[in-house]
């Protein structure tokens, strides 16, 4: 019969972060050790809580399947001489096989018939299979800062203080970090009565949940959030519930209680962002709003004690203790922020430093001031948009010296757009202010504004152009100043709004920012080359995770980035164009003319040289549809550009039937790859349809 078995690894308590990696990590490495070492079993189940890791695999089988193996020899005329003896290379191929010389087999590959010795190993017990795996999966867990603890050289996440490990009910007994593996188990640290012994592997959740353990992550958080909400309308709100930080409580509390604690209502008089900064990021708590969506002065907080009530009353007292402290602390730096304006903080950031090589945040500023001016105007801003984003750029990086960003930075550009407003600043500039750091990460919302948007992309491009001209890059999964974040950001932005800016020009204007001020270590022509593939990578998986095909991206990102609303313009034209048949006639025009086409010098076509009514015909041809096409992409319609272009099918089919392009005659056979290079380069500057895949139709 087949039996279930669990892992549990015990611990001191693990940084919440670092529990999902782990569990996801636990069930690849059970499930492909397993497979590897040939055990049938059911479903696999990874839970954990901030005191433990744990595998659960239903239905193991009790013994290993046993493995035949095939292990192919020398050919039958070589292992065998003229009268059928074997010869040394058989002997010693059965040898090192350790199978008798009469026992190989003869099965032809091919025309060729070889020898095979055929061994069959017998199943192990599982028991004894996972004596030896549960040591490797347990080494096999990878944390992002492991330590040591004690004499011992293993490193883990945190010290690992016991290890229970059973199939079925019997245990399968391994040594690990000083620690003998048993059926032993601590439940919650307050409210279980110490070690607990486990009878068998299918009663581990049973037992877990007696000890005052949730132990199954998914279970844990619908608990919390189903608790959450509840004491919230219990105070006649609703609870404001952050993935994230929903996640994170999941993770350090075993047995959740939700608790609803409360705040003196005098200080919803500050913005609210103040307020739900601390509770959120500092004490993990849930706002509560009101039914008019205003903040109500209560709070949920998740605690780790069971439903005692005077436990209950306590844990309450002791959070709202800490926050009236936070919170007071705040209502100080708020009103001690609002005597001195932004504009008389400017001068301060010159003793702000930026980054060690590309100077001071005020020199900063100036930079993006000048940047943004520029991209406002390309956005067709009127004069009162374009002095809102001056006055905004200068503003921008203020509110990094008040004592609220300070204490919070998770603030920065939302403290600067509140004292703006109350310090008279028009709402337009205050917003521009907030938005230029907008997107803070996946899914943030984007500027609405044109001064927003402009000061949005100046900041990013002048951060993104000034690491790369130092050599600060990107490398694998290091990237300290969240270039790629940024990168991100300004291609969300400039398609979101549709705007019509050239990122070679951005960059080409970033980087005389920093002229005379910053030594730079790569030339404007480096940097721009760079900065293309770069910006090529974000843009691959954003279109991607729009909806074009992959082929459909490679083709239009091949055919250049420099308008990036337009290349997602013509993607989406390209992407709906490939299911008409029309698709057909111009790829296969593309295709014919591109393959020649690299053959020729130069794309200079004299049509004197025409001897044929098929080069005549092709090249008035392309004259009367790129001249049509050309208006079709300057209006931006590229749906109507690709359905012009395909009608070349038939003259460059014709050309083809027809002409000998590759004639002994210098001029005219490099005339006719003139002409083909002209079309193939027209077509490219839509899309190298060379990338795409030949459709079946």
């Amino acid at each position: 019969m087949n039996r279930d078995f669990v892992l549990e690894i015990g611990v001191e308590e693990l940084p919440a972060r670092f529990l999902d990696p782990a569990l996801t990590q636990l069930q690849k490495l059970t499930g492909q050790a397993l497979q590897d070492n040939r055990l049938n079993c059911g479903e696999i189940v990874t839970s954990g809580t901030p005191r433990r890791i744990t595998v659960f695999v239903r239905d193991v089988a009790e013994n290993q399947q046993s493995l035949l193996q095939e292990v192919k020899g020398p050919a039958v005329k070589v292992a065998f001489n003229a009268a059928g003896e074997p010869t040394r290379a058989a002997q010693g191929f059965a040898k090192s096989n350790r199978v008798k010389v009469e026992e190989l087999v003869r099965k032809s590959v091919g025309p060729v018939e070889y020898v095979f010795a055929v061994k069959q190993e017998a199943g192990r017990p599982a028991a004894d299979v996972l004596k030896e795996l549960a040591p490797v999966l347990i080494g096999g867990l990878h944390f992002p800062k492991p330590m040591r603890w004690g004499d011992l050289d293993m490193r883990f996440a945190r010290p690992i203080r016991w290890l229970l490990c059973l199939f079925g009910g019997d245990v399968v007994p391994f040594t690990m970090a000083g620690l003998q593996a048993d059926r032993y188990i601590y439940g919650h640290r307050f409210l279980s009565s110490g070690k607990m012994s486990v009878t068998d592997a299918g009663a581990y959740f049973e037992v877990m949940r007696g000890a005052h353990v949730i132990v199954n992550v998914t279970e844990r958080r619908e608990i919390i959030r189903r608790q959450v909400n509840e004491a919230a309308a219990r105070e006649g709100g609703q609870a404001e519930i952050d993935a994230d930080l929903l996640d994170e409580v999941t993770n350090i509390v075993e047995y959740p209680t939700a608790l609803c604690g409360s705040f003196d209502k005098d200080y919803l008089q500050m913005p609210e962002e103040v307020i739900i900064t601390p509770m959120r990021e500092h004490q993990r708590y849930f706002p509560v709003r009101g039914a008019d969506g205003r903040l109500l002065p209560r709070f949920i907080a998740v605690g780790n004690s069971g439903n005692d009530p005077e436990s209950i009353n306590i844990i309450r007292a002791g959070n709202e203790k800490v926050l009236r402290a936070r919170l007071s602390d705040a209502a100080f730096f708020w009103q001690e922020d609002l005597k001195t304006n932004l504009a008389d903080r400017v001068e301060g950031l010159q003793k702000v430093v930026f980054q060690e090589s590309l100077g001071t945040i005020y020199e900063k500023v100036l930079r993006i001031t000048a940047l943004a001016d520029l991209l406002a105007a390309r956005m067709g801003a009127g004069l009162q948009e374009q002095g809102d984003t001056t006055r905004a750029a200068f503003l921008a990086k203020a509110d990094l010296l008040t004592n609220m960003v300070y204490e919070f930075p998770e603030l920065q550009g939302i403290m600067g757009r509140e004292y703006a407003l109350r310090q008279g600043e028009p709402p337009t500039v205050a917003q521009a202010v907030y938005e230029h750091y907008l997107p803070r990460f996946s899914g943030d919302e984007l500027p609405a504004t044109l001064p927003g948007r402009a000061l949005s992309i100046a900041d990013k491009a002048d951060t993104i152009v000034g690491c790369f001209g130092v050599g600060i890059m990107p490398t694998g999964s290091q990237d300290p100043y969240a270039l790629r974040r940024q990168a991100l950001g300004i291609c969300n932005i400039i398609l979101d709004g549709e705007l019509v800016l050239s990122i070679k020009e951005i960059v080409e204007q970033a980087y005389r920012g920093y002229a005379g001020r910053v030594q730079m270590k790569l030339s404007l022509e480096q940097v721009t080359g760079e900065l293309e593939e770069f910006f090529q990578q974000r843009l691959r998986g954003l279109f991607i995770d729009r909806g074009l095909s992959y082929d459909t991206v490679e083709a239009v990102l091949a055919a250049g980035i420099d308008d990036l609303a337009g290349t997602w313009q013509r993607g989406q034209a390209l992407e709906k164009f490939r299911s008409d048949p029309a698709f057909d006639a111009l790829l296969t025009a593309y295709t014919r003319a591109h393959n020649l086409a690299k053959k020729a010098a130069h794309d200079k076509v004299d049509a004197a040289l025409f001897d044929s009514a098929a080069e005549q015909e092709l090249y008035q041809a392309f004259q009367s549809v790129s001249e049509s096409a050309w208006a079709q992409i300057n209006s931006r319609d590229y749906g109507a550009a690709l359905s012009l272009i395909a009608k070349l099918q038939k003259p460059v089919d014709r050309f083809f039937n027809d002409v000998m392009v590759m004639v002994d005659n210098d001029l005219v056979r490099e005339n006719r790859l003139a002409l083909l290079k002209k079309i193939a380069t027209f077509i490219g500057s839509m899309a190298d349809l060379s990338k795409m895949v030949i459709p079946n139709r």
